[in-house]
């Protein structure tokens, strides 16, 4: 029962949280925002307002797929986002520029999760092929460090939190003290923002709740023996 039930949890936990994210984007990319600005504009404008000329704004395709690359110093915006005056597109691409000035700042948690994501990306994908090995062989110390890889995961899961929550903040102190949105804006465009805060949350508690799994399962097997 145990077993079913922890399963439920790490589907349904990171479904609700895509539907969150998906249904809330659906709804106000619809809604016009009161600036006129494009993504693309509203970007260019926190970007140069912080003196970053030199990072640029670029189209990518897909749907929520924008992002910050550090090492190109490019705010990527999907095109609906890129191209189109509404009230999602410029509370993401404000978050986007979030980041941009974490890296200009270096911001703590934003380099900590820079340097932790080669090994994260390795324990992540090798973790699970070691934790079986482990488990089939009887070899305990091949399944604890299988467990250890995974916790380099969990460790950049939960180290995200505070870099996206914190490029949100950013997000929107930048739209209201540049005026890009209005009074009235404000309560949607923290709708939108909470709602793809939603999905890191969602990720590391789902991380976290395998580690513990494997955890516990390694602490029963060496019991046993």
């Amino acid at each position: 029962m145990e077993f079913l039930i922890y399963f439920a949890l790490i589907l349904i936990i990171p479904l609700w949280a895509q539907g969150r994210v998906k249904s809330t984007y659906k709804k106000y990319s619809k809604v016009a925002n009161s600036s006129g600005l494009t993504g693309a504009e509203v970007a260019r404008k926190i970007l140069d307002d912080h003196g970053l000329q030199h990072v640029q704004v670029g189209e990518v395709r897909g749907t929520l797929s924008d992002h910050y690359n550090p090492r190109t110093k490019v705010v990527n915006l999907s095109s609906d986002n890129y191209h189109r005056a509404t009230t999602a597109g410029q509370a993401v691409a404000a978050h986007e520029v979030g980041h941009a000035i974490q890296d200009q700042q270096e911001y703590a948690f934003l380099k900590f999760r820079s340097a932790l994501a080669p090994v994260a990306s390795i324990g992540s994908n090798a973790s699970i092929f070691l934790i079986i090995g482990g488990a089939l062989l009887g070899a305990m110390q091949l399944y604890l460090l299988g467990i250890i890889f995974m916790a380099f995961g969990v460790l950049f899961n939960l180290v995200t939190l505070p870099v996206e929550f914190d490029a949100s903040n950013r997000a929107m102190d930048q739209l209201v003290s540049s005026g890009i949105i209005r009074s009235n804006e404000e309560k949607e465009t923290k709708k939108v923002l909470n709602a793809a805060a939603l999905t890191y949350v969602a990720a590391a508690l789902v991380a976290l709740l395998e580690l513990l799994r494997f955890v516990l399962l390694f602490t029963q097997m060496n019991g046993d023996d």
